[in-house]
């Protein structure tokens, strides 16, 4: 049971890594937020628990709806898929134009402060319902019923990962990424990584 329950795993922490793993403002805030040392584990907590109540809803609801009606698993499988592709292609694309990370440094703010600015840049951006509650349900519902909790998992769990690394190891990423080359790199891994899985998806609805 457990070799057959991994790949959900797996497959939730890829998806989820992929999606995350960006220059965006919520990350940017993050990562500000590691390298001054303030309110880090508040700050890295919130996101981790929003990722996770966004995908669990995503595929708690998407998983009920693919119950009542038919075919629709295939065509969230193709609409992944497709997702993915471009996702994936974007990702190529920065790796080709890659731009540095640039800090300012801030004032100090008190934890109600950090916490508005992480629910802002969380729940202000919409790519945020697209990646978690759209493709991460979508994906995750289209799995049979014994494996989506262990996929929900393995996305909790990279988000978790993630922003803890970013948060926690700041002050050690932060000469890293101001480099584009190392931007270049982190996105041509992501890219690859995205169109792997949009593939792995379409076999999957396809043979299905």
């Amino acid at each position: 049971m457990t070799s057959t329950l991994l790949p959900a795993f797996a497959k939730g922490f890829a998806l989820s890594a992929g999606l995350i793993v960006a220059i965006g403002a919520q990350n940017m805030f993050v990562l500000r937020q590691g390298l001054k040392r303030e309110h880090v584990w508040p700050v890295v907590l919130f996101c981790a628990a929003a990722d996770a109540a966004l995908i669990i809803a995503g595929v708690s609801g998407l998983g009920g709806m693919l119950a009542l009606v038919p075919g629709l698993s295939l065509l969230l499988g193709l609409g992944g898929a497709a997702f993915l592709s471009w996702y994936g292609a974007l990702a190529l694309r920065r790796a080709a134009n890659p731009s540095a990370l640039i800090l300012d440094h801030q004032a100090s703010m008190t934890l109600g402060a950090a916490l508005a600015g992480t629910a802002a840049f969380t729940f202000l951006n919409p790519h945020v319902y697209i990646d978690t509650v759209m493709l991460m349900g979508a994906v995750g519902a289209s799995l049979p019923p014994v494996e989506r909790p262990l996929f929900m998992a393995g996305a909790a769990s990279a988000s978790f990962a993630w922003f803890a690394s970013l948060g926690f190891g700041a002050r050690f990423l932060a000469p890293i990424f101001t480099r584009p080359v190392a931007w270049r790199i982190l996105d041509l891994g992501i890219g690859l990584m995205m169109l792997a899985l949009a593939v792995s998806l379409l076999h999957g609805a396809l043979i299905d």
